[in-house]
């Protein structure tokens, strides 16, 4: 074997494939190794860089090969996709990969610390947890109807909604346990979110950045923590206006032979991540509408578009300041300018 210039592993739950090239981009390494052989064969080789697809598991075994003395680099698999030639199976998606690592325009996915990984797994839980008290929420309305039962909106309205059932005997024997047994499942994940929430609050407090970006209207313990754990390396953007659109809160450019065509936003990069963004714009515009005096003075004109389309200009304002707050390292200041 060669002297190997960089390596690229395809990961997966048993089998590794791995694809090496040297210097002269000859291939020099084409070898599948079990999971348990990886480290060891890794820890006989000199530094060299390593690519991995940004997936489960990949931020582990990066931490792992730095301690080892190599440099990975994280590639998002929808970026590697693009260097498949014909076909797919392990060793051309490894070479696939190969290929995508040496691109010097070739974005990389910061490594993240094991604390990192805790906090998003706390955010993540959390997360679950509201989707299924959600679900459960719908769930106890939908059944209600079925007995001439309508609660208003909001989550405040379930608990009532489930004592009428219970106290007016509307409906059946079994529908008063089947109902009883949705109002213990409401109740426990109601406590379980508040003790995320806590939790959540007392991590955003902890961290210096965390506690610095939640002073900015709109943004939240919630919001102010996805910002610090998915944006490592914010100097990894040229300008606030690229983070945003790694956000996908910029508009889709279908642009060509000098005509300019603008669709909705792209909706790239987390999900999770925009959709707090977002709902915590319109919170803030729903306050404003309210009578609340606005933070800016470029809100205004925004009142009269339609909600959603404000919310989404206000999310991408506010993601352009917390990106500058991050490069700088500095407090939030209402008087400066987003770039």
């Amino acid at each position: 074997m060669g002297d190997l210039s960089r390596v690229f592993v395809d990961t997966s739950k048993l089998v590794f494939q791995l694809h090496g090239v040297d210097a002269g981009e000859r291939v020099v390494l084409r070898r599948k190794l079990r999971r348990s052989q990886v480290l060891g064969y890794f820890g006989e080789l000199a530094p060299v860089a390593v690519g991995l697809e940004a997936c489960a598991g990949s931020h582990h075994l990066a931490r792992e090969l730095v301690g080892l003395g190599h440099a990975p680099k994280l590639v998002a698999p929808q970026y590697v996709k693009a260097y498949l030639k014909r076909g797919k199976n392990d060793g051309r998606d490894a070479e696939a990969g190969c290929e995508a690592m040496s691109r010097p325009t070739m974005r990389a996915v910061p490594v993240k610390t094991a604390e990192q990984q805790a906090g998003l797994m706390l955010v993540g839980v959390r997360d679950r947890r509201v989707r299924e008290r959600t679900r459960i929420s719908n769930e106890i309305r939908g059944h209600a109807a079925e007995f001439g039962l309508i609660a208003p909106k909001g989550l405040d309205k379930i608990e009532p909604l489930l004592e009428r059932i219970a106290a007016e005997g509307a409906a059946p024997g079994l529908a008063q346990e089947l109902f009883a047994g949705l109002g213990r499942d409401y109740a426990r994940l109601q406590g379980e979110i508040a003790a995320l929430d806590r939790r959540l609050a007392q991590w955003s407090r902890a961290e210096p950045m965390s506690r610095q970006l939640a002073c900015i209207p709109s943004v939240g313990p919630v919001g102010s923590a996805l910002l610090t754990l998915k944006t490592p390396d914010p100097a990894g953007f040229r300008s606030g206006r690229d983070f945003a659109a790694w956000l996908g809160l910029t508009p889709k450019d279908h642009s060509t032979a000098g005509k300019t065509r603008l669709g909705g936003i792209t909706k790239q990069g987390d999900k999770m991540l925009r959709r707090v963004m977002v709902s915590g714009a319109m919170a803030l515009l729903q306050h404003v509408r309210r009578g609340a005096k606005p933070p800016w003075p470029w809100i205004i004109p925004l009142l009269d578009k339609p909600p959603r389309v404000a919310a989404v200009a206000v999310a991408n304002r506010v993601a352009r300041i917390a990106w500058r707050m991050m490069l700088d390292q500095q407090p939030y200041r209402p008087t400066a300018q987003a770039n």
